[in-house]
C-alpha cells in the first residue's frame, strides 16, 4: 500500500459517486528531494488502465510541448454495443448470484482490512516455477503468481471444503480478432472470465491445479464470449460481478504506467495505490535493493492476513511434489 495515502490524493467531498462527480481527480505533490508524486483518481466509467495510460501520456506530451497529443482519443462506445436481439451464449461464472450459504466465502468489513503489498523477486518466482509439470507447458509469470496467490489468500480465508471459489481475470479486449477497435479508442475494453473450484480442491492441490483453471478460462476466451458479456449486460441490467467467495485481479505489468515520462525521466514507480477489499493489481516493481519483481498489493481482515503471510512463506519454502487430485465440480 502506498504511505500516506490520503496525503497525496484529497478525496473531495462527494466526489465518491458514479453520477454528478469530477471525471478525474488529481493531486502534484512536490517532494523535498525535488521529485514529485502524481496522483490521480478514475471514475472507471469512463475508461480503463490503457485508456488511463492514454491520457496521461497525452499530458506528459503537451507538457513538453506538443499542442497534439500523438495519439488522438476516439470515443466510438458504438463499437462495443449489445446485439439486437441480445442473447448470453456462453455462462460467466463472473455473474453468478452466489448467497454465502456456510458463511465462510471471505466476507469482510471494509472498515477493518489490513493493507499490504507483497513483492516477488525473480529468485522467487523462479523457485515457484521449479515446482511445476513439464507437462503444463509455458505459463506467463502472472499464471504463476496470481494462481499462487489465490490458493494461499483461500486457505488463510479457511474456506468450508465444499464452498466453490473463483478467480476473475481481466482480459483486455484490444486487438482481439473480431473488434478491430481502433487506436486511441480509450473506453472500457475488457471482460473478466471466472476460473471456479470447489474450495478443498483449490487448496489440496498443488500449484499445477490453479495455473490449468487459469489457463482454460483463458482458453475460452473468444468473439462469442465477449459479445456474450455485452448481451448479459443489456438482459441483466448491467449486474456487478459476483462478490462472495471472488477475487479480481488485473495485470499491469503491460499496462504502460512505468513508461509515463513528464519530461523528468521515467518514475521510480507506476502503478495502482492501493488494492480494494476483493481486487488486487500485479505491476512491476523494483525494490530498495534494486530487485526486479512484481508487487501484488492486497487487502484482508488483520487475522486472514497473518495467516495469508504464513501459508506465502510455507509455499516458498516448501519443496516436496504433491500429488494432483483431479475432480469435476
Amino acid at each position: 500500500m502506498c504511505p500516506c495515502y490520503e496525503e497525496l490524493l484529497y478525496d473531495v467531498p462527494g466526489s465518491g459517486g458514479i453520477l454528478r462527480s469530477p471525471l478525474i481527480l488529481i493531486q502534484v505533490t512536490r517532494l523535498m528531494c525535488g521529485g514529485f508524486i502524481f496522483a490521480l483518481r478514475l471514475n472507471h466509467t469512463m475508461s480503463d488502465a490503457p485508456g488511463l495510460v492514454q491520457f496521461i501520456n497525452a499530458i506528459s506530451e503537451m507538457a513538453q510541448g506538443l499542442s497534439v497529443p500523438s495519439l488522438l482519443p476516439i470515443w466510438q462506445r458504438e463499437l462495443l454495443n449489445a446485439r439486437n436481439p441480445p442473447r448470453i451464449t456462453r455462462i460467466h461464472h463472473e455473474y453468478e448470484e452466489v448467497t454465502n450459504t456456510k458463511g465462510t466465502l471471505m466476507a469482510m468489513d471494509e472498515n477493518n482490512l489490513a493493507h499490504r503489498s507483497f513483492f516477488f523477486d525473480l529468485k522467487e518466482i523462479r523457485a515457484l516455477r521449479n515446482r511445476l509439470p513439464a507437462s503444463l507447458g509455458a505459463c506467463s509469470t502472472f499464471e504463476v503468481l496470481i494462481a499462487y496467490v489465490w490458493r494461499c489468500r483461500t486457505i488463510a480465508f479457511a474456506v468450508d471444503p465444499d464452498e466453490v471459489v473463483r478467480i476473475s481475470c481481466i482480459i483486455n479486449m484490444r486487438g482481439k480478432r473480431g473488434f478491430d477497435l481502433p487506436p486511441g479508442y480509450y473506453g472500457n475494453a475488457f471482460v473478466y472470465p471466472a476460473s471456479i473450484t470447489k474450495a478443498g480442491m483449490l487448496c489440496k492441490n498443488p500449484l499445477e491445479y490453479a495455473i490449468r483453471l487459469l489457463k482454460k478460462a483463458k482458453a475460452e476466451m473468444s468473439q462469442e464470449y465477449m459479445k456474450s458479456v455485452a448481451d448479459l449486460m443489456v438482459i441483466k441490467g448491467r449486474p456487478s460481478f459476483t462478490l462472495p467467495g471472488n477475487y479480481l485481479i488485473s495485470d499491469l505489468t503491460h499496462a504502460g504506467f512505468g513508461e509515463v515520462d513528464f519530461g523528468w525521466g521515467k518514475p521510480v514507480y507506476g502503478g495502482a495505490a492501493r488494492a480494494l477489499s476483493n481486487v488486487s493489481f500485479c505491476m512491476r516493481f523494483r525494490n530498495s535493493k534494486g530487485e526486479e519483481g512484481n508487487v501484488i498489493p492486497i487487502c484482508l481482515p488483520p487475522p486472514v492476513m497473518e495467516r495469508f503471510e504464513q501459508e506465502l512463506k510455507r509455499m516458498t519454502k516448501e519443496a516436496e511434489p504433491v500429488r494432483l487430485i483431479t475432480s469435476k465440480l
